[in-house]
């Protein structure tokens, strides 16, 4: 029998290979903390353990069902779905099929929110200092009414809602398995301070207005060659492309958020790092102000920013 060392090290050798041929990004590093992932799932293990196991063998049904595993990743599929979860913003999620996987870059999204939602004195550490000039509007003391349109797994609803647990944050998704799963990783993660609807984007919204809205809409062409290649592969269509030019979804959110916009409320929406200027665009078209670009960890232009310049007015009697 081989050791967990030679299995794993084999196991990298494969996942490179596989990602060489698939003409995809995978490091030997990136390799490697995959298989050892694959491998902690079967044994329900840390990393350490491994580590400090690496000279143990494996018993012939562990290594049977480790490279079952191994074949679904070799074959594409995203470690995400094998897995069953995805860590996103410090939270532990369930993923799946139904779902699109949450990804780093969308972190964005959450910090820029939770920098209009303040809390305290509360400043998380992970809250980049990039945001210290998006200032809140809203008073300490504001209970805030928080929109997350399209939210899959919940995973910026449920970021959002952890962090500012005096917001009351809604989540709508046209699925009904996606917000099944988002209802799950809210249960499981204790958080009571958000609502799950059913809604086709403001469709089942009419009358409500909220302080803050956000979204990760689908911004992919619909015939870009990337919907064939890698993860994009497996995950939901519907969450993914949008139109001839990825801005169908996006294009909607812009023109009808006005309606659902409190005064002085912030739209907040991720796109293709080469949209941010037709965003934009479409947010000045609209009348939104204060219009703000905003970089990911990989220094793309990630997420775009605007305010609803309405004020209320106040009468005097």
């Amino acid at each position: 029998m081989q050791s967990i060392k030679k299995i794993l090290s084999a196991s990298e050798a494969r996942l490179v290979e596989a990602a060489l041929i698939e003409k995809n990004d995978l490091t030997p590093q990136e390799a490697k903390f995959e298989a050892q992932l694959l491998l902690q799932s079967i044994l329900k293990v840390n990393r350490a353990w491994l580590i400090a196991h690496d000279q143990d063998t494996l018993a012939a049904n562990i290594h049977t069902d480790f490279q079952t595993l191994l074949m679904r990743r070799l074959h594409g599929e995203p470690i995400a779905y094998i897995l069953g979860h995805r860590e996103f913003y410090g939270l532990d999620l369930t993923v799946t099929p139904d779902t699109l996987i949450p990804r780093p870059d969308t972190e964005t999204l959450v910090e820029a929110a939770l920098a209009k939602i303040p809390l305290s004195s509360f400043r998380r550490k992970s809250e980049s200092s990039d945001f210290k000039t998006l200032d809140s509007d809203f008073r300490r003391n504001d209970e805030l009414n928080v929109l997350d349109l399209g939210t899959g797994t919940g995973a910026i609803a449920l970021a959002i809602a952890k962090n500012r647990p005096q917001a009351n944050v809604v989540g709508v998704d046209a699925s009904d398995a996606a917000l099944e799963i988002a209802q799950k990783n809210a249960q499981s993660l204790s958080i009571a301070n958000i609502e799950f609807i059913l809604s086709d984007w403001f469709e089942a919204l009419a009358g409500d207005q909220f302080d803050v809205i956000v979204s990760n809409p689908p911004y992919i062409a619909q015939n870009d060659p990337h919907l064939a290649q890698g993860d994009l592969r497996f995950e939901p269509i519907s969450a993914l492309a949008s139109g001839v030019d990825g801005l169908d979804d996006i294009r909607h959110i812009i023109e009808n958020c006005l309606i659902y916009l409190k005064p002085q409320g912030w739209l907040m929406l991720e796109h293709g790092y080469d949209q941010a200027e037709l965003v934009a665009d479409l947010m000045a078209q609209t009348g939104l102000v204060d219009i703000a670009t905003l970089k990911d960890l990989g220094n793309q232009h990630r997420v775009t920013i605007a305010k609803n310049p309405l004020i209320v007015s106040t009468h005097w009697d």
